[in-house]
């Protein structure tokens, strides 16, 4: 379907750097990003995780090195990984440089806390050297002393000057292919702290509210936060932090972006929440079809709407519909013109075929427009 003009988004204009075969920043899509939770000594486990992540969309993956013996299964990883890798990075400075040789594309680092500036120097060889981007990431519960003492309590202030004083650092060292993130899990000071970032300066933004809880409350937390932000233009990459498998990080994620019309990836059901007008179980039917439909990675819109209430209004708008009509039957809607009628227990089945013939169409289509 076409995106009216009233739904676009002006984005903040921003560098474009590199994150390993990912573009981030200017006119680059804005990139979906998680974090592994195996222990990365287990290089199989946390190869698997990534695999799973990148299956459902995962543009890049970070991993955690917090130990000599991580970075030495870092290089497996990466070897192994369909998607570009960034080392966390905390404090210890070889661990950084350790990463870079290992084939991270980006390190995750404060370069406050690596040490010395000769310390720092050293790191930012080794991006240099190894083709790394660097994140600075800034976040409210681990703010310099100094600044705690200046400011009293983490603050927005507070965590731009961080921010501003950690890319002086990178510039200095004649360093510019970094991005930023500001990160608290209060939703207000994350905001204000983006948005004064924003405005500071034009390096790409990596948006996240850290810490945001579990599934259910960190993805309301997290749609609000990143939401606002994104729809005022800002971010250019982004990580959605829950207390759950990293697979569902970048389920919301896409989710976040398809809602603001930024980016679409895989199948979006538009569905009644119920009632007792429905002519078919409408609960059940979403259910089974967003686990049938997992493996489409085209931007598909499909309403499964149970009644006709509001079921022929939505169905005009999306790619395959169906709404019900009572007596268990219903209208099966294609390109938003009804197509034909079909009893309730055959509508899964049906639709699954027409979503899988029209994702067979557009990669035909896609791959035509390739080769031309």
């Amino acid at each position: 379907m076409s995106i009216r003009p009233w739904r676009d988004i002006a984005r903040r204009p921003s560098r474009k750097i590199r994150v390993g075969s990912v573009e981030v920043g200017g006119d680059a899509p804005i990139s979906v990003q998680t974090m592994t939770n195996t222990l990365t000594t287990d290089a199989q486990a946390t190869i698997a995780q990534v695999n799973a992540c990148a299956e459902v969309g995962a543009d890049i993956v970070r991993v955690s090195c917090p130990d000599e013996d991580s970075t030495y299964a870092l290089r497996e990883i990466c070897k192994a990984s369909p998607v570009p890798i960034v080392a966390d990075i905390h404090f210890h400075y070889r661990r950084a440089i350790e990463a870079a040789e290992a084939g991270a594309a980006c390190l995750r680092i404060n370069p406050g806390n690596i040490g010395s500036p000769e310390r720092v120097r050293e790191v930012i060889k080794a991006a240099k050297d190894h083709g790394c981007s660097i994140r600075i990431g800034v976040n409210a519960g681990s703010l310099e002393r100094h600044l705690l003492e200046k400011y009293a309590e983490p603050c927005p202030e507070a965590m731009v000057e961080s921010a501003l004083d950690h890319i002086k650092i990178l510039q200095d060292n004649d360093f510019h292919e970094y991005k930023i993130s500001a990160k608290a899990s209060d939703v207000f000071l994350t905001a204000a702290a983006y948005q004064q970032i924003a405005d500071a300066t034009d390096c790409p933004i990596h948006l996240g509210i850290t810490e945001a809880g579990g599934l259910t409350s960190g993805t309301i937390k997290s749609a609000i936060g990143l939401g606002n932000l994104l729809w005022m233009g800002i971010g250019d990459t982004l990580r959605v932090s829950l207390s759950a498998d990293p697979v569902e990080e970048v389920k919301v994620g896409y989710e976040i972006l398809k809602s603001l019309n930024l980016r679409h990836r895989g199948v979006t059901i538009i569905s009644c929440p119920s009632c007792a007008r429905q002519g078919f179980n409408v609960i059940k039917t979403v259910e089974t079809l967003e686990k049938r439909l997992e493996h489409i990675h085209q931007p598909i819109t499909v309403s499964v709407i149970g009644c006709v209430v509001n079921g022929p209004g939505e169905a005009r708008e999306t790619d395959i519909g169906f709404t019900g009509g009572g007596a268990g039957a219903g209208m099966v809607y294609v390109a938003g013109v009804p197509d034909h009628k079909l009893e309730n227990e055959k509508m899964v089945d049906r639709i699954v075929a027409l979503v899988e013939k029209k994702a067979e169409e557009m990669e035909a289509a896609k791959a035509a427009e390739a080769a031309e």
